[in-house]
């Protein structure tokens, strides 16, 4: 079906486009939105993505890359004010529904994985099981 026909059958009805993937709080936007003008511009996109290891078998993993380095099969989602991050296939099947967060406290501060696909997490939240 054509966009104009899809839109002549829907009357003029607005449809929200699906929330992202993982998602980011503002706290964890704000900073990451910084760390990116630090390490280099406004293009850079956020790589996050699962290897092995950590003391519960699988640890987190973030970085800001170039927009030429995203491949094909990557998803790439869009936050607020153009804000970017890439995932791979096979690490977004483990980190699909997670939110990132991010807290300045001294005790416990730092970056914080809610991530429902974990049974089981480390002390200090970087790594985990499935």
């Amino acid at each position: 079906m054509s966009r104009c026909l899809l839109d002549a059958a829907l009357g003029g009805v607005k449809i929200a486009p699906p929330p992202p993937a993982i998602t980011l709080t503002d706290n964890a936007l704000a900073h990451l939105k910084k760390l990116r003008a630090e390490s280099g511009g406004e293009e850079l996109l956020l790589r996050i993505g699962v290897r092995s290891g950590g003391c519960s078998g699988m640890s987190y993993h973030m970085d800001f890359e170039q927009p030429s380095n995203v491949r094909q099969d990557d998803s790439v989602m869009e936050y607020d004010n153009g804000f970017k991050l890439v995932c791979d296939p096979k690490s977004l099947l483990y980190l699909f529904g997670m939110q990132l967060d991010w807290s300045s406290a001294l005790i416990g501060g730092g970056f914080q994985f809610q991530n429902p696909n974990a049974d089981s997490t480390c002390g200090c939240g970087k790594s985990f099981g499935v």
